[in-house]
Protein backbone atom coordinates (compact mmCIF):
# COMPACT_ATOMS: atom_id res chain seq x y z
CA UNK A 1 0.00 0.00 0.00
CA UNK A 2 0.87 3.70 0.14
CA UNK A 3 3.41 3.03 3.19
CA UNK A 4 4.32 -0.61 2.67
CA UNK A 5 5.75 -0.10 -1.30
CA UNK A 6 8.33 2.25 0.32
CA UNK A 7 9.25 0.01 3.15
CA UNK A 8 9.68 -3.04 0.87
CA UNK A 9 12.01 -0.50 -1.27
CA UNK A 10 13.80 0.32 2.10
CA UNK A 11 13.96 -3.29 3.28
CA UNK A 12 15.26 -4.53 0.34
CA UNK A 13 18.17 -1.28 0.06
CA UNK A 14 19.34 -2.18 3.49
CA UNK A 15 19.16 -5.45 4.57
CA UNK A 16 19.42 -9.11 2.95
CA UNK A 17 16.02 -10.29 4.22
CA UNK A 18 13.74 -12.43 2.63
CA UNK A 19 10.65 -9.29 2.51
CA UNK A 20 6.95 -10.52 2.24
CA UNK A 21 4.37 -8.21 1.59
CA UNK A 22 1.13 -8.95 2.67
CA UNK A 23 -2.48 -6.65 1.73
CA UNK A 24 -5.96 -7.24 1.00
CA UNK A 25 -5.85 -5.74 -2.46
CA UNK A 26 -4.35 -7.01 -5.35
CA UNK A 27 -3.34 -4.18 -6.95
CA UNK A 28 -0.93 -3.61 -3.58
CA UNK A 29 0.50 -6.42 -3.62
CA UNK A 30 1.40 -6.15 -7.80
CA UNK A 31 3.00 -2.77 -6.73
CA UNK A 32 5.13 -4.56 -3.60
CA UNK A 33 5.92 -7.49 -5.99
CA UNK A 34 7.21 -4.15 -8.54
CA UNK A 35 8.86 -2.62 -5.81
CA UNK A 36 11.14 -5.78 -4.70
CA UNK A 37 8.94 -8.10 -2.49
CA UNK A 38 10.14 -11.54 -2.68
CA UNK A 39 6.73 -12.86 -1.46
CA UNK A 40 2.95 -10.91 -2.04
CA UNK A 41 0.28 -13.06 0.23
CA UNK A 42 -3.05 -12.17 0.16
CA UNK A 43 -4.47 -10.90 3.56
CA UNK A 44 -6.85 -13.31 4.06
CA UNK A 45 -7.63 -16.32 6.32
CA UNK A 46 -5.15 -18.34 5.03
CA UNK A 47 -2.53 -15.45 5.14
CA UNK A 48 -0.90 -16.43 8.54
CA UNK A 49 -0.35 -20.36 7.24
CA UNK A 50 1.25 -18.60 4.41
CA UNK A 51 3.82 -16.44 5.83
CA UNK A 52 4.88 -19.55 8.03
CA UNK A 53 5.52 -21.80 5.25
CA UNK A 54 7.69 -18.94 3.68
CA UNK A 55 9.85 -19.02 6.16
CA UNK A 56 10.16 -22.30 6.80
CA UNK A 57 7.45 -22.46 9.38
CA UNK A 58 9.87 -20.15 11.76
CA UNK A 59 7.66 -17.25 11.76
CA UNK A 60 8.82 -13.44 10.49
CA UNK A 61 11.75 -12.20 12.55
CA UNK A 62 10.13 -8.35 11.63
CA UNK A 63 6.61 -7.88 10.99
CA UNK A 64 5.77 -4.33 10.28
CA UNK A 65 2.10 -3.21 10.64
CA UNK A 66 1.18 -0.40 8.12
CA UNK A 67 -2.76 -0.59 8.58
CA UNK A 68 -3.19 -1.01 13.09
CA UNK A 69 -6.30 -2.56 12.82
CA UNK A 70 -7.37 -5.58 14.76
CA UNK A 71 -7.25 -8.34 12.07
CA UNK A 72 -3.74 -7.18 11.41
CA UNK A 73 -2.46 -6.62 14.21
CA UNK A 74 -3.84 -9.98 14.94
CA UNK A 75 -1.87 -11.37 11.89
CA UNK A 76 1.22 -9.72 12.95
CA UNK A 77 0.79 -11.87 16.50
CA UNK A 78 0.22 -14.84 14.82
CA UNK A 79 3.61 -14.85 12.43
CA UNK A 80 5.94 -13.35 14.20
CA UNK A 81 8.72 -15.51 15.65
CA UNK A 82 9.66 -16.10 18.76
CA UNK A 83 12.26 -12.80 19.81
CA UNK A 84 10.87 -11.54 17.00
CA UNK A 85 10.08 -7.82 16.56
CA UNK A 86 6.36 -6.50 15.86
CA UNK A 87 6.41 -2.50 14.69
CA UNK A 88 2.71 -1.04 14.94
CA UNK A 89 2.74 1.98 12.60
CA UNK A 90 -0.72 2.51 11.11
CA UNK A 91 -3.37 3.68 13.54
CA UNK A 92 -6.08 1.84 12.60
CA UNK A 93 -7.93 1.65 15.56
CA UNK A 94 -7.20 -2.08 16.44
CA UNK A 95 -6.60 -3.28 19.90
CA UNK A 96 -5.27 -6.95 20.58
CA UNK A 97 -5.18 -8.20 24.34
CA UNK A 98 -1.47 -8.89 25.03
CA UNK A 99 -0.51 -11.13 28.46
CA UNK A 100 2.39 -13.04 29.34
CA UNK A 101 0.88 -16.31 27.31
CA UNK A 102 -0.61 -13.87 23.88
CA UNK A 103 1.91 -13.93 21.91
CA UNK A 104 5.34 -16.14 20.79
CA UNK A 105 7.83 -15.88 23.18
CA UNK A 106 9.80 -12.69 23.66
CA UNK A 107 8.29 -10.96 20.88
CA UNK A 108 8.73 -7.70 21.10
CA UNK A 109 6.07 -5.36 19.94
CA UNK A 110 6.45 -1.26 19.66
CA UNK A 111 4.84 1.98 18.29
CA UNK A 112 6.32 4.49 16.33
CA UNK A 113 5.44 7.61 14.38
CA UNK A 114 8.62 9.44 13.69
CA UNK A 115 11.85 8.65 12.91
CA UNK A 116 14.69 10.15 14.05
CA UNK A 117 16.81 12.65 11.95
CA UNK A 118 19.24 10.22 11.11
CA UNK A 119 16.97 7.98 10.07
CA UNK A 120 15.55 10.27 7.76
CA UNK A 121 18.73 11.49 6.26
CA UNK A 122 19.58 7.51 5.40
CA UNK A 123 16.07 7.95 3.84
CA UNK A 124 16.70 10.51 1.63
CA UNK A 125 20.23 9.22 0.83
CA UNK A 126 18.76 6.29 -0.22
CA UNK A 127 16.07 8.27 -2.54
CA UNK A 128 18.69 10.10 -3.98
CA UNK A 129 20.53 7.18 -5.04
CA UNK A 130 17.27 5.85 -6.83
CA UNK A 131 17.50 2.88 -4.21
CA UNK A 132 13.47 4.00 -3.06
CA UNK A 133 10.70 5.78 -4.65
CA UNK A 134 7.27 6.70 -4.00
CA UNK A 135 4.37 5.51 -6.19
CA UNK A 136 1.78 8.60 -6.05
CA UNK A 137 -1.29 9.58 -7.41
CA UNK A 138 -1.09 13.19 -8.56
CA UNK A 139 -4.40 15.37 -7.31
CA UNK A 140 -5.19 19.03 -8.17
CA UNK A 141 -5.54 21.42 -4.86
CA UNK A 142 -9.23 21.73 -6.99
CA UNK A 143 -9.98 17.55 -6.79
CA UNK A 144 -8.38 17.51 -2.99
CA UNK A 145 -11.81 15.83 -1.84
CA UNK A 146 -11.62 13.62 -4.76
CA UNK A 147 -8.18 12.57 -3.19
CA UNK A 148 -9.87 11.76 0.21
CA UNK A 149 -12.62 9.76 -1.47
CA UNK A 150 -10.20 7.91 -3.54
CA UNK A 151 -8.01 6.89 -0.63
CA UNK A 152 -11.36 5.45 1.20
CA UNK A 153 -12.12 3.66 -1.34
CA UNK A 154 -8.71 1.97 -1.96
CA UNK A 155 -8.07 3.19 -5.70
CA UNK A 156 -5.22 5.09 -4.46
CA UNK A 157 -2.03 3.18 -5.93
CA UNK A 158 1.07 4.25 -3.40
CA UNK A 159 0.91 7.90 -1.90
CA UNK A 160 -1.97 10.37 -2.89
CA UNK A 161 -0.57 13.82 -3.23
CA UNK A 162 -2.56 17.34 -3.75
CA UNK A 163 -0.94 19.75 -5.57
CA UNK A 164 -1.34 22.83 -6.30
Amino acid sequence: GGLGHIAVQIARATTAAQVIAVDVREDALELARKVGAHHAVASDESAAAAIRELTGGRGADVVIDFVGATATLELARAVARPLGDVTIVGIGGGQIAVSFFSQPYEVAIATTYWGSRPELVELLALAAAGQISAERTLYSLDHGVQAYRDLHDGRVSGRAVVVP
